[in-house]
């Protein structure tokens, strides 16, 4: 018998036949995100799973699948699996390491031009019937000869820094690893302390991933360290921002705006996770908001899903997949 393959999520026709060549496919035909419940029923003898963001992996769920060879997440940031679960278990994981980047990169751009130049109370005022033709209102703020701060320079953060320097934007940047000198000097990057960029910045982008030492890092002390008037942009994890101490700050007029793709409510590793985005945040004309599509794009999500099914494929012929971040106990 072939092995049984269970995709969480939906993913394009060609990844379920590149599988299907090898494998029995068990996949989710609807855009929804099947309940923990149903993923378990459908995985309980699969020797391998496709998972996306929602989804969580823990040792219950593993324990209640013996047969999993595999986790093989659709994804870069794991914060949400146990991966050492899936070691002690002689189960391999792992994930798309660099598709993710540059259409990540993009939309952080697109969230901190649409928010400072206000394209979202720009569109409802038109859809509201009340636009006539020009009007000296909805002033927001430019780039050129802003500050831009980034926090984490990793892949994502230096994708970010390219194309927002192109902007004629000063860029700092706050990372325990320096650049190379060249780099910095080529993208004109300024390495400084956090509390240095948070100080300095009008824009300050988080790009880290979720750790114990990162979660609510732009938290109530932080925002007030910034300036007057100024933005943050999330999107990286929800938890790494408090989202109640930044719509308060919204509110009070300290932060100018906030925009986000990614929400606390998402971080499903958290037992305190809210239930929503605070409603001071969604009723405030001053945020903008996407809903987790960093990676939404047709063509990209399409590679991230192949090569989260190659590294499925090569895991059960017995090989190391590519995408591995652990080394189980196979014995």
């Amino acid at each position: 018998m072939k092995p049984l393959v269970v995709i969480t999520h939906w993913v394009h026709a060609d990844v379920i036949d590149f599988l299907r060549g090898s494998c029995e496919v068990m996949s989710n035909e609807s855009r929804e995100t099947l309940p923990r419940d149903e993923v378990l029923l459908r995985a309980q003898h699969a020797q391998a799973i496709m998972v996306f963001m929602p989804d969580r992996i823990d040792d219950g769920f593993l324990a209640a699948c013996p047969d999993l060879k595999i986790v093989g997440a659709a994804l870069k940031g794991y914060d949400n699996f146990d991966v050492e679960a899936c070691t002690r278990r002689g189960i391999w994981f792992t994930i798309v390491q660099d598709l993710l980047t540059v259409p990540t990169a993009e939309l952080t751009v697109g969230l901190v031009i649409a928010l400072s130049r206000r394209f979202l109370e720009g569109d409802r005022y038109i859809r509201s019937g009340k636009f006539n033709g020009w009007r000296p209102i909805l002033y927001g703020t430019g780039l050129a000869g802003r500050t831009l701060g980034i926090i984490g320079m990793g892949a994502v953060g230096q994708a970010v820094a390219k194309r927002l320097a192109g902007f004629e934007m000063k860029v700092l940047y706050s990372d325990s690893l320096p650049l190379p000198m060249n780099e910095e000097k080529a993208w004109g990057l300024t390495r400084v302390s956090l509390e240095e960029l948070l100080a300095a910045s009008d824009f300050v982008v988080p790009l880290v991933p979720l750790t114990e030492e990162t979660k609510d890092l732009i938290n109530a002390r932080a925002i007030a360290q910034m300036r007057q008037g100024s933005f943050i942009i999330n999107a990286c994890r929800g938890s790494v921002v408090d989202e109640i101490a930044v719509a308060d700050a919204v509110a009070s007029g300290h932060l100018a705006g906030y925009a986000a793709d990614v929400f606390e409510m998402e971080d499903w590793a958290r037992t305190d996770r809210p239930a929503g985005i605070p409603s001071m945040l969604l009723e405030n004309e001053r945020t903008f908001f996407t809903p987790h599509i960093g990676s939404a794009v047709d063509e990209i999500r399409y590679k991230i899903a192949l090569e989260a099914a190659e590294n499925i494929v090569q895991a059960l012929n017995g090989e190391r997949p590519k995408g591995a971040i652990n080394q189980p106990n196979l014995t």
